[in-house]
């Protein structure tokens, strides 16, 4: 059973899958495996003839907590939200020029950015076939903008291939797929899959692959203006007596293989990280900031809670004053908490012995993001790079570059480093200052006259270093999805939890608002009948 798989295991059973039969395969392993699924959204919640006077108290100001306030809000409910911190929005959170970051330990960090430039360092874009949050931005008037994702013009840097020097994404692309095609054509021309393929079949897979991989007539894979027609050329097609192309030199199958392309090639076949995506103009923080003009006047910011209970009556939160030390409770019918688990399991909560254990059970992901701003768009200007993402085996993973605003002059801000894993464990374990220094030594790499040249000023994000997280999302694995899963999404009481960590959605805004929607929508009917 796909289930029964180890992680790695399961992530390199995948990666097969794609190589072997493409998007639509990878999918459907996938969603056996609960990594993906269309989005079940149609439509927000009908949720009408709340008692009269029936109230809820929503724990948490980010997407989840405050989109539960809204549709409650709307169906009549007397609503009260509590947020620990002084801003709303949550992980969804845009950095601009005069923001401040703190971290645990205390180090705090000003942002420099100038006028109109900014990182988001929790989400940052958003795919197509999440409905649920593009629904809401069009009905609270969020402006979107296509997120560029997929940029065959950006490098791909592996530090034991090509002498760790970078190459173009659609140079190593097209050499793979080429170098696989003509192999595949000459397995099928000594007969060795006569067995597995019909006659009929065996034909329209030799011009298949002499298509897919531009072979040559004699199925061969070799340097032409055919195929630079895909991957470039040393001299590009021009005008006139000297207009004559040269092509470009293909790279050995050995060179290409030590790159590791086929990660990449595996990366945009998945089902999240397909084309067409958007972004908010202006930053993804423009979410929050449009449900915080419908629901503001219900939150209490810098709001700590410290204790939560229920009875037989109604629900209950003691909460301190995070600026003034003043101590309160607030008190409700039901509840929406959406305080991240990484907290909760912090938090003593009067639920049952079974949503305990599930709380405690769910660990958080590390994940770090560098922001730098530069003095010019030199990726642009020089590289030709516009939009897209540039990947690296170092502890930075990537840089990305700004899908809005080509062609502009003055300063510009690049996602310089979006480290998960072991690389995200060493970068949040430096100061932000020498989390910057690491991102501009390894992003150099790629840019190496301008990186540090161009380097104006930056923001790094240590999700693990976050008090009021400690984390980037959840970390569900198969075993702990099977046992803790419905005990974490179930009603204990009066009491319902909402967030990317009860959906199968985890680490992407659409599991939080359509969690939040499955539990307004569940205790609604609770409410109804209690």
């Amino acid at each position: 059973m796909l289930n029964d798989l180890a992680p790695q295991t399961r992530r390199s059973l995948l990666t097969m899958i794609g190589k072997a039969g493409g998007a639509a395969a990878m999918y459907q392993a996938m969603t056996a495996l609960g990594h993906a699924a269309e989005t079940q959204f149609s439509g927000p919640p009908k949720l009408s003839g709340a008692r009269k006077g029936a109230s809820v108290l929503v724990l948490g100001a980010g997407l989840a907590g405050m989109l539960s306030a809204y549709e409650l809000m709307k169906a009549g409910y007397n609503v009260q939200i509590l947020e620990f911190q002084d801003r709303t929005g949550g992980r969804n959170w845009t950095l601009r020029g005069g923001d401040t970051v703190t971290e645990i330990g205390g180090a705090t960090q000003t942002v420099g950015f100038a006028p109109g430039n900014y990182l988001n360092p929790g989400p940052w874009r958003i795919p197509y076939h999440h409905q649920t949050v593009l629904h809401y931005c069009q009905e609270l008037g969020v402006e979107l903008e296509p997120f560029v994702q997929l940029n065959n013009n950006a490098f791909i840097h592996n530090s034991k291939a090509f002498g760790g020097k970078p190459q173009r994404h659609r140079e190593l692309v097209v050499d793979f797929q080429g170098h696989v095609a003509e192999l595949m054509g000459k397995a099928i021309n000594q007969g060795s899959l006569d067995t597995a393929v019909s006659k009929e079949d065996k034909e329209k897979l030799l011009v298949a692959m002499r298509e897919w991989g531009a072979l040559d007539k004699n199925m061969k894979f070799d340097t032409s203006l055919h195929v630079s027609d895909r991957r470039g050329y040393d001299r590009a097609p021009g005008g006139g007596v000297n207009g004559a192309p040269t092509p470009s030199q293909i790279n050995s199958l050995s060179d290409t293989l030590d790159s590791h392309v086929w990660q990449q090639i595996s990366f945009y076949l998945e089902y999240v990280m397909q084309q067409t995506m958007f972004q908010p103009k202006g930053g993804m923080g423009k979410i929050g900031e449009a449900f915080a003009k419908q629901v503001g006047h219900l939150i209490r910011l810098n709001t700590r809670v410290t204790k939560i209970t229920q009875n037989a009556k109604g629900v209950a939160a003691e909460w301190t004053d995070a600026k003034t030390g003043q101590t309160g409770t607030a008190a409700a019918d039901f509840m929406v908490c959406t305080i991240p688990a990484s907290v909760l399991a912090q938090i003593p909560v009067q639920v049952s012995d079974a949503k305990q254990a599930a709380i405690k059970a769910l660990p958080y992901a590390a994940s770090v993001k560098v922001g730098l701003e530069m003095k010019s768009r030199f990726w642009e200007s020089k590289y030709k790079i516009y939009g897209g993402h540039s990947f690296t085996d170092q502890a930075m993973s990537l840089i990305s570059y700004p899908s809005s605003g080509f062609f502009n002059k003055g300063p510009a801000v690049l996602l310089g480093a979006y480290a998960f894993g072991l690389g995200a464990y060493m970068l949040a374990g430096m100061t932000p200052e020498k989390r910057i220094e690491a991102a501009l030594k390894q992003g150099s790499v790629f840019h190496p006259e301008e990186y540090q040249s161009e380097y104006l000023n930056g923001v790094s994000m240590a999700w693990s270093r976050q008090p009021w997280i400690m984390g980037c999302c959840a970390e569900w694995t198969e075993e702990t999805r099977a046992k803790h899963y419905q005990n974490l999404a179930s009603i204990d009481g009066r009491i319902v939890l909402a967030g990317e960590h009860v959906s199968y959605y985890g680490c992407w805004q659409e599991g939080a608002v359509a969690s939040a929607l499955d539990a307004v929508t569940r205790l609604h009917s609770r409410a109804l009948s209690a």
